[in-house]
């Protein structure tokens, strides 16, 4: 079957066993660092974005992903169904919320913890999917109105040492009265009436009840909420619909970020950073084969002479070493490539062989996505960096002399 010359003598140069040993081993060394490079940024980036993954359904599935509600907080939103009406539709909302919100402090046993106080309305979808599908223990269908329920998270619980049907003391920031003995707190006792469990800050700080229960307690006119809130598919999506809302209402806008977005951005600095650091090592070991292919170039000079008489040119000749450091870079791609994607579906079952839990306290494993996208950017850079690397000693290659290296045979 016809191939290229340069192809042919390109593959068959990387499969030679022949040569100088140390130029050998250095050619060699190069595939191997590309390889454990590419393989090292599939594994910790497919680590890093589940535990991202685990924040967003968490911390994100918990707390409104969109929300809007009156300037002045004190006053509220009277027939918020008319207020969304007036929204522009957005194919990407989900059904609104009304919700009823203040910061407050729960008492038990003269134990103090700051919470947040949300009302929530069941009839309307209640609490968003995640925090749904959190509940331990108790109904969400205990949270009727008059009936002063309160629904926990599990860390909260804990500290206080509170189980369900205990009663507990709800202190409001909102809602406060004046009287001549000074501001009196809003205040009320409820009643345990379930635990839910996100594994997450979230279970710390976060306390649901009805929500015409928590109007009462911040003294809201009959009819009025806080607000309405969305969750949506994809949370990170808020930030661009805030935008889009934002012009065409006097309410106030606002998304997720004014409470978690500045952990989220930390871990996508970090994720970056490790985007980085690993990337120097592929970078590091794709320009390791200049060294290697100039030390090929060198130990093949007279076999580059020896084309050249025969009529080879110097773009084939180019050509040809580009090829040779192409294949090696590819070979060690693949290689990267099928090593990294292999340990990170078996990571779990690998650090449980070996005994090893990263996550003290829990049998649960890492959390791990990969995404095909990231896989695909990581594969073309480490190719284009092995052909960058390449081109240098490729042209040397080109300009050898014949007569200079053929001077003394």
């Amino acid at each position: 079957m016809f191939r290229p010359a340069t192809l042919f003598i390109a593959a068959r140069s990387s499969r030679s066993k022949h040569g100088a040993t140390f130029t050998t081993f250095i050619q060699r060394f190069s595939l191997f660092g590309i390889a454990l490079g590419v393989m090292a940024l599939i594994v910790v980036i497919s680590v890093m974005n589940g535990f991202e993954g685990q924040l967003k359904s968490r911390i994100l599935g918990a707390v409104p992903h969109l929300s809007v509600s009156n300037p002045d907080p004190q006053q509220g939103l009277a027939d918020w169904q008319q207020q969304v009406a007036t929204l522009p539709p957005l194919r990407a909302l989900a059904q609104p919320l009304p919700y009823v919100r203040s910061q407050g402090v729960i008492q038990h046993q003269g134990k103090l913890q700051a919470v947040m106080i949300q009302g929530i309305d069941q009839r309307h979808g209640g609490a968003g999917p995640a925090l749904t599908d959190s509940l331990i223990r108790g109904q969400w269908e205990s949270l009727e109105a008059g009936e002063y329920q309160l629904i926990i998270g599990q860390a909260l619980a804990m500290q206080l040492g509170v189980q369900v049907g205990q009663k507990i003391r709800l202190i409001a920031a909102a809602g406060g009265i004046y009287t001549p003995f000074g501001l009196m707190p809003a205040q009320r006792q409820f009643t345990v009436a379930g635990i839910f469990a996100l594994g997450s800050q979230v279970d710390e700080h976060l306390v649901l009840t009805n929500i015409t229960d928590a109007a009462r307690l911040l003294r809201l006119p009959a009819g009025h909420v806080s607000g309405v809130q969305w969750f949506l598919n994809d949370a990170f999506d808020a930030p661009q619909l805030a935008k889009q809302l934002a012009p065409h209402t006097t309410l106030k806008v606002s998304d997720w970020r004014s409470e978690y977005g500045e952990l989220f951005a930390a871990v996508g600095m970090e994720k970056r950073m490790m985007w980085l650091m690993l990337g120097l090592i592929i970078a590091v070991a794709a320009f390791n084969s200049i060294s290697a292919m100039m030390m090929v170039v060198g130990d093949k000079r007279h076999d580059i002479a020896v084309l050249q008489t025969m009529g080879m040119n110097q773009r084939r000749i180019q050509r040809m070493f580009l090829l040779l450091g192409t294949i090696n870079g590819v070979v060690g791609t693949l290689l990267g490539l099928i090593l990294g994607v292999l340990l990170s579906l078996y990571l779990n079952d690998l650090m449980q062989l070996l005994g090893i839990h990263l996550l003290p306290g829990t049998e649960q494993g890492l959390p791990i996505i990969i995404q095909p996208q990231q896989v695909a950017v990581i594969v073309v850079s480490a190719l284009l960096l092995t052909l960058l690397a390449t081109w240098y000693p490729a042209s040397r290659a080109a300009h050898i002399q014949p007569a200079e290296a053929l001077r003394y045979d």
